[in-house]
Order: C-alpha cells, then sequence, then structure tokens
C-alpha cells in the first residue's frame, strides 16, 4: 500500500478529548474516527489490524472445536424479560420499538438468542457437547463511554457458548477456552494475566477475566506474587488483619458530642479505627439496608450486591435514612428491627468495639456480637487491598491496574431453565442443558495493544498483529536513483509476500520518520543517495534503537526471513 493512496491522515497534535494512550495515538495514527460518543469508525490501519486479531481468534475457536455461525443485532425484548435480565442490564440496554410497537433491543451479549437457537435444535444427550460462536457487533449503552475502544457503546466481540450434560463437560469446555484464550494472546503478542472475577449481570458462578497490564487500565487486580493468587479487585479477597481480643466488658454509654465520623470518634476515644464499627446504609432495590463492617475496612459494593442478590444498590440518603428513624453518625444494629442486617465477617475479628448507641452525640464502647445484636446475612463484603494477607497463602497481596480483555464465565443452568433449552439424557429423562460463555472485545484487544506497547513517539505494534509488516521510507525521491531502487524493493518485498507501507509522498526525512514511529510498523527500511553509495538499505526495527545496514541485492528475501522468524 502507498501512503499517498491511504485513506486516513496523521495528527501532529494530541486530541484534546483523549485521556488515553491509546485513545491519542489511534487518533494521531488516522486509525479511528469518532462518530459520536462511544461509537467510532475503523480506518484502514485499524481494520487491518481487527482483522488480523479476527483471524487469530477464530482459528483458535475453530480449532477448539467451535462452530461459527451468526446471530442478529436486533432482539426481541421479550426474551430478556423471560430471563429478567432487562432488569439486571438496566439502563445499558439499547431498547427500540418497530413500526408495530413491537419491543426490541439492540444485543449487548447474545446468550438467550443463542439458547433459544439450542433449544430448538437440541433434543438429546447425543446432540451434545456443542460450542458455537460468533464475531459481531454488540451495543451497551455505557453512562460514561471513555478511552476511546476501550469503553465504547458500540464494540465488536467473539463471543462463544459451550453446551454440556453435565458439570465435567462444562469443565473440559471452560479448560479448552482457558487454553484457546491463552494462545489467542500470545499469539497476538499480548501476555495476559488471568484472574478471578465477578459475573456481573451475565451470571453464573466461575468467572475469570483476563487482564493486560496498563497504568490507564480502569480496573484494579489484587495479585499475591508469592503463589500467583489474582483476582479483579470487585472479587478479591484478603486475610483481615487480627485485632487483639479480650474477656467481654459491659456495654457503657459515652458522650461523643459533635461527633458523626469513624475518624472523630476514634480520635475522641482514643482507640483505632479497627477497634470501631462503622454502620453504612443502602437501598437495595428500593429497601434500605444496614450494613456493619470494622471501622478501618471499606464496603465491596459488588460483593454486597451479589450477597443481596438485588438488580440495583446504591448508597442511601442522609433524608432517607432519617426518615427510618435512624440517628445518622451514631447508628448502630444493636435494637435495630424491621431493617435488613448485612454484618461483614471482619466483626468477628475482635471484641468490645466502639459502635453508635442509636441517639445523637452518644455511642456504645463493649459492643460484642453475637451478644448484643445479631445479622440477618453474614459475609465478606469487603475490599481487599494490597498490603494485606493473602488468602492462599501467608504472602503480602500487592496491586497494580489493567485492561480487561478477555472474560468466560460458567453459566450453569439458569439461562436453559428459564428458556427451556432440555436434553433428553441416557435414562430417557428431561434435564436442563448445562452452559458456559466466553467474550473477547475485539477492539479493546487492539487498545490495549497500544496501551501496552508504545513510547513517546507512538505505538509500538507486536509483529502479529501490525497492520503492516515492514515501513518502506525512501527519502529525497527526486533523486532518480532512490525513486528507482525504491519501486524496485517495494515490486520485490511484495512478490515475497510481505506486507508494505511505502511511504511514497514528497515529504521531509523528518516527517517520514515521525510517521513511521507513530504509526508503530515492525521495520522500517530506509533507501537514500547515503545507502546507495554503499548499495545498501538501513534495517531498524521499531523496538529497538539501533540499526544494520543490509546489502541492496538480495534484501527481499532477507527481510523475507527476518519477518519469518519473529512470527
Amino acid at each position: 500500500m502507498r501512503i499517498s493512496k491511504l485513506f486516513g491522515k496523521t495528527q501532529r497534535e494530541i486530541p484534546a478529548e483523549a485521556d488515553t494512550a491509546s485513545h491519542q495515538l489511534l487518533l494521531r495514527a488516522g486509525m479511528i474516527h469518532q462518530v459520536a460518543a462511544g461509537v467510532y469508525s475503523y480506518l484502514p490501519l485499524a481494520w487491518r489490524v481487527l482483522k488480523k486479531i479476527e483471524n487469530i481468534i477464530r482459528d483458535e475457536m475453530d480449532k477448539a472445536g467451535g462452530q461459527e455461525l451468526m446471530m442478529p443485532v436486533l432482539q426481541p425484548l421479550e426474551l430478556w424479560q423471560e430471563t429478567g435480565r432487562d432488569l439486571a442490564f438496566g439502563k445499558g440496554l439499547f431498547t427500540l420499538s418497530d413500526r408495530k410497537e413491537r419491543k426490541l433491543c439492540l444485543g449487548p451479549t447474545h446468550e438467550e438468542v443463542i439458547t433459544k437457537l439450542v433449544s430448538a435444535n437440541v433434543q438429546s444427550y447425543r446432540d451434545l457437547p456443542l460450542m458455537l460462536y460468533q464475531i459481531q457487533a454488540k451495543f451497551r449503552d455505557e453512562p460514561r463511554p471513555r478511552a476511546g475502544l476501550i469503553r465504547a457503546r458500540e464494540f465488536t466481540m467473539k463471543d462463544l457458548y459451550s453446551f454440556d450434560t453435565d458439570e465435567d463437560g462444562l469443565d473440559q469446555s471452560y479448560n479448552k477456552m482457558l487454553q484457546a484464550y491463552r494462545n489467542i494472546y500470545s499469539r497476538c503478542g499480548l501476555p495476559a494475566l488471568l484472574v478471578d472475577a465477578d459475573s456481573g449481570a451475565i451470571g453464573g458462578k466461575d468467572s475469570h477475566e483476563f487482564m493486560v497490564i496498563a497504568e490507564s487500565g480502569e480496573d484494579e487486580i489484587i495479585y499475591c506474587p508469592g503463589c500467583q493468587y489474582a483476582a479483579n479487585a470487585d472479587k478479591a479477597e484478603s486475610i483481615k488483619s487480627k485485632i487483639d481480643s479480650e474477656e467481654t466488658l459491659p456495654l457503657e454509654e459515652v458522650d461523643t458530642p459533635g461527633m458523626a465520623t469513624i475518624e472523630e470518634v476514634s480520635g475522641l476515644l482514643k482507640v483505632p479505627q479497627s477497634h470501631t464499627l462503622k454502620a453504612v446504609f443502602y437501598i437495595a432495590d428500593g429497601k434500605l439496608v444496614f450494613v456493619v463492617i470494622r471501622g478501618d475496612i471499606e464496603v465491596n459494593e459488588v460483593k454486597l450486591k451479589n450477597v443481596l442478590h438485588c438488580i440495583e444498590l446504591r448508597m442511601a440518603t442522609e433524608a432517607e435514612v432519617i426518615e427510618a428513624g435512624i440517628v445518622a453518625g451514631s447508628a448502630s444494629p444493636i435494637g435495630i428491627s424491621g431493617i435488613k442486617i448485612i454484618a461483614d465477617d471482619s466483626i468477628t475479628s475482635g471484641t468490645n468495639f466502639v459502635a453508635g448507641a442509636n441517639k445523637p452525640d452518644t455511642h456504645f464502647r463493649n459492643v460484642n456480637y453475637p451478644r448484643d445484636f445479631k445479622a440477618d446475612i453474614m459475609a465478606d463484603i469487603a475490599k481487599a487491598h494490597a498490603g494485606e494477607e493473602c488468602p492462599r497463602c501467608s504472602g503480602k497481596l500487592s496491586s497494580t491496574h489493567g485492561i480487561e480483555v478477555g472474560h468466560i464465565f460458567k453459566l450453569g443452568t439458569f439461562l436453559s431453565e428459564k428458556l427451556g433449552a432440555f436434553f433428553i439424557d441416557q435414562s430417557g429423562v428431561s434435564q436442563p442443558i448445562i452452559m458456559g460463555c466466553y467474550g473477547i472485545g475485539l477492539g479493546r484487544l487492539l487498545a490495549a495493544a497500544f496501551e501496552q506497547n508504545h513510547d513517546d513517539k507512538g505505538i509500538i505494534w507486536p509483529l502479529p498483529i501490525a497492520p503492516y509488516q515492514i515501513y518502506l521510507c525512501p527519502l529525497y525521491l527526486e533523486n532518480p536513483q532512490v525513486a528507482a531502487a525504491a519501486e524496485s524493493i517495494y515490486a520485490e518485498l511484495e512478490a515475497q509476500g510481505l506486507e508494505v507501507l511505502f511511504d511514497d509522498r514528497n515529504e521531509s526525512p523528518g516527517v517520514k520518520f515521525n510517521d513511521a514511529d507513530l504509526l508503530g510498523i515492525p521495520v522500517r527500511v530506509t533507501i537514500s543517495p547515503r545507502t546507495l553509495e554503499t548499495n545498501s538499505v538501513e534495517i531498524k526495527k521499531r523496538s529497538e534503537k539501533e540499526f544494520d545496514l543490509l546489502p541492496l541485492e538480495g534484501v527481499a528475501k532477507r527481510l523475507k526471513e527476518l519477518i519469518t522468524s519473529s512470527l
């Protein structure tokens, strides 16, 4: 491809609306164009990358036993209402009506459609197992689209669904996909970390994410350097620090005038925050819930939502707390009735806590569970943090940030039971099909490559997914010898089956070198009057500072060997 014919222009200035390296570089390199918030056109360079990623994914899905199909973007909303996931996705679901006022949605994912499809085509255990996948557009009405392709409202995703007769079969399908995903990231030149994850609106019991480590990543990863435990912060666990336990003492009221926060109360009473109990109030599906947790620990709202099995969860307002007859700033679960109480298991890690006395400017000393109050639910609803003890070994946890580039779930039978996907087993008994779900966002993978592989000059493409393998950069094309050599080498490289981006513009060396670095093509081949004096060309890898000179004769064959050995 000659750059003079390439659709899309590079930019020198950093776009004001771009807040991450990938977003900035994608725009500057002329690879994407914003149509609306979270909606982008892919220009030819980016599209070539996406097609390479797609081909790698398709190859690995096929090798693992997947069968490719295509399902519609438009889905009947009633399918989502059957499973209740219209409420789980909430405002994230794009909905519309056709001319007959039938409700439809733009698919954010395809579990409902594929389950109905399988239910119409599977009758017996002999029809299973199955693994079906597609590579197709998805739509999610993100409240805050950001970072270009990392959180978009329209995106391309590979989604595969597995269908098995039993849990052992699901485990086998899950492990096949896990290995296939590892192969995909390896072939794309992107190291990805496997982490425990929350299933979110998709549902299911077991769930893992693949993360590409990047400072700009919106997901926090809690991990143990010792035993390799890793989890998304929404799911991460830790061993909560123990505090000294002593003989339980009688409840004692103390005056705490004007003291409403844990910091203020612990400072006044000269006790560590770990020796206090914090009251936090939420509205879960319209109902007030009382959460009690140790004063030095934060509530993990994802864990709390899962424990409550609620669709909507938010912090209660002060007015809502007061309306329930609770004294804000001096609340505790002692004597509270008519409100569901959720306790973090940290409250059992010590004795004689300080907590609110449920009247103004007053707190209790020596609060103990379960002597002084009961919880409706006791669970781990705490945020894990770096520095805390690993739940798998005695090591200390660390944290980093990453970009989610893949998510796999064990769905179980929730959807098959809801949508009537059953099979007849070997005993003639009807059983629900056991399902799994496996997704990869192609645009996210492209953006993650930018985030993980760039410098202050531009992208540094991993060779397997680079839009072109070679950047042919002739300098001073007005020189007939340079022009002739460039055209000859271009023809030879293409004859070798190499992918070449030929900078045939009459631009200065500085402009050409800057664009070569910005576009990040793995190998730059420079021809100039100076190199021709020695019948050579300059070869420079984008990932390295140094360059080599290769003889002009046979250069195409040598470059073919270099590219082939690096793939």
